[in-house]
């Protein structure tokens, strides 16, 4: 049964409470920490997104298209829609011959605010390349292209580059192939359903290939991590938490945000994968609960600590800026 894990104070009064579930696992499948319940099914979202890459990179797709490190960020990303993600999107776009048309992610606005505003002074479309998953999908389309099928239809669970991505996926996080449901993605394509323990087991394996046993697919693994790693504001976007704990932690700590406020962690070369899911899917509670789990986890060093906490108080403030109230975590 999901705990408590934050309370959001008001005059000394609790006010709301967000209850969820945590596991921390390390490669070799232990539990290191746990909070609720470790083996509680869920959506991982956009949290999957390095594993889905898998098939690309392992089969030569960086080479082929001649993708550098930065633009396999992009195309793990969950971006803000900011002006370096979109000229990424656009630039993998051309280096397949195709076009943003060819997309099936819909569009969407950008999730930076500031980005939205710019793109409505300046007259151009809101276009899918400012959906937060168009690199994801430029992933898949080249991967249609490397098999040799068809592009359009690549978002349906038939497609063979879907196909493809469920054995990868499950090869990732240990899950039988039997046993990992999908269902449909807000995005369109096939998003899958399983434990977070399992979840937190993918990104541990991912935090230290060498010692995530993943035989051949090591080096793809290493290249995955290492681009979240040195390039987090590509892989989320300015003001982030995803970004932030990176940029603190000097690329140590990755984070990957998925929807409905599933998140997961990986410490690079710290053979250690973290997995939390927030019980109401309320995103606003995601960051405060970030920092909280690398706290609970002894994960941050004090000035690192003190660097999160300034950039992301634990205070609720009302219009005016007064201070009303706290989130606190509980665990």
């Amino acid at each position: 049964m999901s705990e408590i894990l934050l309370h959001y104070t008001r005059a000394g009064h609790i006010e709301n409470i967000h209850r969820g579930d945590v596991v921390a696992v390390n490669c070799e499948g232990e539990i290191i920490k746990a909070i609720g319940n470790s083996y509680l099914p869920m959506f991982w979202r956009s949290a999957a997104k390095p594993f889905q890459a898998l098939p690309f990179v392992k089969n030569g797709g960086l080479e082929k298209y001649n993708i550098s490190e930065e633009e396999l960020a992009i195309l793990v990303s969950s971006h803000s829609g900011e002006s370096n993600h979109v000229a990424l999107v656009k630039g993998i776009l051309e280096k397949l011959g195709l076009n943003e048309d060819d997309l099936e992610c819909g569009v969407m606005r950008p999730l930076n605010g500031k980005a939205y505003k710019e793109l409505i002074k300046s007259g151009e479309p809101l276009t899918q390349i400012h959906n937060q998953c168009s690199g994801k999908h430029a992933q898949i389309m080249a991967l249609a292209i490397m098999l040799g099928v068809e592009v359009k239809g690549y978002s349906q669970p038939q497609h063979e580059a879907e196909k493809l991505i469920f054995k990868h996926v499950a090869m990732a996080s240990k899950m039988p192939e039997d046993k990992l449901e999908i269902g449909i993605d807000g995005c369109g394509v096939p998003v899958f359903y399983l434990p977070l323990y399992n979840m937190s087991l993918a990104y541990a394996r991912l935090s230290t290939p060498s010692k995530g046993n993943w035989s051949d697919y090591e080096v793809a693994a290493t290249k995955i991590r290492d681009a979240m790693s040195h390039y987090p504001q590509v892989i989320s976007g300015t003001g982030r938490i995803d970004c932030a704990i990176s940029e603190v932690s000097k690329g140590r700590i990755i984070g990957k945000m998925g929807s409905d406020a599933v998140y997961c962690i990986a410490v690079k070369e710290g053979n250690l994968g973290v997995t939390f899911k927030i019980e109401d899917g309320d995103f606003a509670a995601v960051t405060p609960m970030v920092i909280a789990i690398l706290k609970y986890l002894d994960l941050l060093t004090k000035d690192e600590a003190i660097e999160l906490d300034k950039q992301f108080p634990p205070i609720l403030k009302n219009h005016r800026g007064d201070v009303i109230g706290t989130i606190e975590a509980v665990f």
